[in-house]
Formats: C-alpha cells, structure tokens, sequence
C-alpha cells in the first residue's frame, strides 16, 4: 500500500524527527534517512494493524484521507509553509 502524505522533519538536540502530523504518526533517528527509515516503519505496522481490525478506512477518513485501490491519498493537498513572526497581543 503506498501512502501520500507530507513529512514534517525537525531538529531536537542530537535527534532527528519525522512526523505525519495529519496522521499524528511521528519517528525520531539519529539522522534524517534514519528518522523517515523508522517513520516509514512506524507507519506500516500502524496501518497493518488498523486493516487487520478492520478500522482503516474509518481513520483515513477522519484525518481526511481516502484509500484508491492501493494508495491512501490526502483529500486536501498542502500547498506550502511559512515561517512567520506574529504579533499576537
């Protein structure tokens, strides 16, 4: 099953993040590749889980995703980040 999504990468201390935040699926590596190696991981016992109790689909759709044949498609696209200063108070 193929999974189209984006990844959230983040510097902690020594640590490298991974993150579906849509998901809320998230790794951690001692280097990037590691990072999304273990993310990659994460999220394939996560989805064989879900399929095998039979609560894929219902949670694809809750976080706004939906299964074509063998692909889980968001059904929004991101189309960017910004990081941005914001005068709050």
């Amino acid at each position: 099953m193929k999974l189209k999504a984006t990844i959230e990468l983040w510097q902690k201390g020594k640590w490298c993040i991974a993150k579906i935040p849509e998901l809320d699926f998230i790794a951690q590596g001692r280097t990037i590749e590691e990072a999304k190696k273990n993310l990659n991981e994460v999220i394939s016992i996560q989805l064989t889980e879900m399929k095998d109790m039979g609560t894929l689909e219902d949670y694809m759709a809750e976080c706004g995703f939906i299964i074509k044949g063998d692909t889980i498609e968001p059904e929004n696209e991101i189309i960017g980040f910004e990081k941005q200063i914001l005068q709050v108070a």
